[in-house]
């Protein structure tokens, strides 16, 4: 099972003038530590300052050379399609292969009402939106016009979705995507199980768990959904065990929540798998 690490850079006020500095040397730190992946998570309207995904991947491009980049998951039905995959479309140029996009429908309303959109109606602006965002990519006519592909970028980035416990989507992530990312915030084991099943019975080939909170030296109250995570890992011993369950489920990648301090600690965990 490969182990990711997921940027939880938070918006401190002693973070002003050095947001760049800090970031980029999580991102190299990632990489020199032979972590598979650093991937951004996606959030806007929750009373918290944040920062685009996009914009921070396309620093991670230029701070490394070989880890996996990704989304765990970029809100799709928050944006206009057409747009959002011409964004897409330039971070695909710079990173290749590396790009590993995770698309989902969202699951904070504060989200959409701060951008007028609607929130109900977000799994059916997924499907919409990610048959547009393909047409686009491929240079297909749209409806306003065409997207003109950047030379190597034809195919689209590596598509994977991110979807908790909807056969529907999971099977749609099997079909039609590169991978299926679960989270582990809110997910309970039973259906974790259950959706790696569903999974690979449709043929799926790669199940992300994504967002399993780390911290092991003391400090849980400082990350992301403290005390609410349904995984959060506080102590070695129950790392290691928690790991192994979740790579005995079926997973082929756990991304990991751990601030900057914790990446050594978490490459201990991973080497001893």
């Amino acid at each position: 099972m490969r182990v990711h690490v997921v940027n939880v850079l938070r918006g401190t006020p002693d973070i002003a003038g050095q947001t760049l500095d800090r970031f980029a040397s999580f991102a190299r730190a990632v990489e020199e530590r032979g972590f598979h992946g650093v991937w951004m998570t996606d959030s806007f309207g929750r009373g918290r300052p944040t920062l685009d995904p996009i914009v921070l991947m396309s620093v991670a491009a230029a701070m490394t050379r070989k880890v996996e980049i990704g989304t765990c998951v970029l809100q799709v039905p928050v944006r206009h399609p057409v747009e959002l995959a011409h964004r897409c479309e330039g971070i695909h140029a710079l990173l290749g292969d590396r790009l590993m996009l995770g698309l989902g429908c969202g699951s904070t309303k504060a989200d959409f009402d701060l951008v007028g959109e609607d929130y109900e109606a977000r799994f059916k602006t997924l499907m919409s939106s990610l048959e547009i965002m393909r047409e686009a990519w491929a240079g297909k006519p749209l409806a306003g016009g065409q997207l003109t592909p950047w030379p190597g970028t034809e195919s689209g980035p590596n598509l994977m979705l991110g979807a908790w416990r909807n056969k529907r989507w999971i099977v749609y992530a099997a079909e039609r995507c590169a991978g299926w990312i679960a989270s582990g915030l809110y997910s309970q084991p039973e259906e974790l199980e259950n959706g790696v099943k569903f999974y690979r019975d449709a043929g799926g080939k790669r199940a992300v768990l994504s967002n399993v909170i780390v911290e092991l030296q003391g400090n849980i109250g400082e990350m992301p959904l403290a005390g609410r995570a349904t995984m959060q890992i506080t102590s070695a011993e129950e790392a290691l065990d928690r790991l192994k369950r979740i790579r005995a489920v079926g997973f082929d990648d756990v991304l990991c929540m751990v601030r900057p301090e914790g990446l050594d600690d978490l490459a201990r965990l991973r080497d001893a798998l």
